[in-house]
């Protein structure tokens, strides 16, 4: 069973079955791990470190296709008007840890590190380190580049790096799975620990966005903090190699991706004449192989900008498009009082 077909059944509520139950006692092990854990934070037996700036920490409780790294560079763009941002990533699938931009260029090749957080250096003027230690790659943000800000991608589990301000993402669609945590589901921790957010962030990728306001008044029932909408909507389609070439909607079109949820982006294209999808898996390192395959169908190519950057180090001899999305978030009211 691949990365997809684990990700389908991550949110399959109805899940059942030999594999699926052997899933589910795994995740009794996980879950004592998690709450061991938290026990030893919340008692202040462990305590987190803390850095001279002023710590943002976005996060999610579930793997994965979340829509946060978007978010991530919304918030740095918002700061950078008047601070010295940095954003401190794991970097995932990275080949290099340390500095991929020092907010002027962009010194690592996407290769190295890693497809998000290249796409944040391409999409902020923020300061962007990779560290497996978040308090590290903070320590060396204040030293060597005077951030003021820092933001913290993906840190809500990351408990050993202190945060003023702690956000969490939910998507409205996807919610929390099948609720099962690691490695039957996908929460990364119990639901309830949630309680630890300041604030939460519900993530609308749709047109429609009713369902999403529905749910966010179920969460603030549930759990009783101020929750806000961030939109996700498509914008436009552009030539990976040639920016000002839009793709024309009439025309047919392979779309392809390697995120974790990529029904939801397939949903955007729904203008669009797609023929096909392919699936990759989560943070695919592509190849000449892979072009071949894509190209299989001798059609234009389509796909997401976290995507696109790992394929413009490659050899296509048809057309690349990648689909932009519009991010709205209300920076006024989720600050506020913070």
């Amino acid at each position: 069973m691949n990365k997809n077909e684990i990700a389908k059944l991550h949110y399959d509520k109805n899940a059942k079955g030999l594999f699926f139950n052997l899933l589910k006692f795994s995740s009794v092990f996980y879950a004592m791990g998690c709450e061991f854990k938290n026990f030893l934070y919340d008692h202040k037996i462990l305590k987190p470190k803390k850095v001279d700036a002023y710590v943002i920490s976005i996060g999610n409780l579930t793997t994965g296709g979340v829509g946060k790294t978007p978010v991530v560079a919304e918030f740095a763009n918002f700061f950078k008007k008047d601070k010295n941002v940095a954003i401190v990533s794991r970097g995932y699938g990275s080949k290099k840890k340390g500095i991929v931009s020092d907010g002027k260029e962009i010194l690592l090749k996407c290769e190295d590190a890693g497809d998000e957080p290249f796409w944040l250096a391409q999409n902020t003027n923020a300061v962007i380190i990779t560290s497996p230690v978040r308090y590290l790659g903070a320590k060396q943000a204040v030293e060597d580049y005077n951030a003021q800000i820092i933001i913290a991608d993906d840190c809500f589990q990351h408990r050993k790096f202190y945060r003023d301000l702690d956000i969490v993402l939910i998507d409205s669609e996807k919610k929390f799975g099948n609720n099962c945590l690691l490695p039957a589901g996908p929460l990364r921790e119990c639901i309830r620990n949630i309680k630890r957010a300041d604030k939460i962030i519900v993530i609308s990728k749709n047109i429609d966005h009713t369902e999403a306001f529905d749910y966010i008044k179920t969460l603030e029932q549930k759990f009783n903090k101020k929750t806000y909408l961030c939109k996700v909507e498509p914008d436009i389609c552009y030539n990976i190699f040639d920016e000002k070439e839009l793709l024309n909607k009439k025309e047919k079109v392979v779309a392809f991706s390697g995120i974790g949820q990529p029904e939801q982006f397939y949903k955007f294209l729904k203008e669009y004449d797609v023929v096909k999808t392919l699936d990759f898996d989560d943070h695919h390192a592509y190849t000449q192989e892979d072009v071949k395959v894509l190209e299989e169908l001798n059609l234009p190519l389509i796909t997401t900008e976290k995507d696109a950057v790992k394929c413009k180090t490659l050899k296509f001899n048809k057309k690349v498009f990648a689909l932009k999305l519009k991010t709205h978030l209300n920076f006024e009211e989720i600050l506020k009082n913070d």
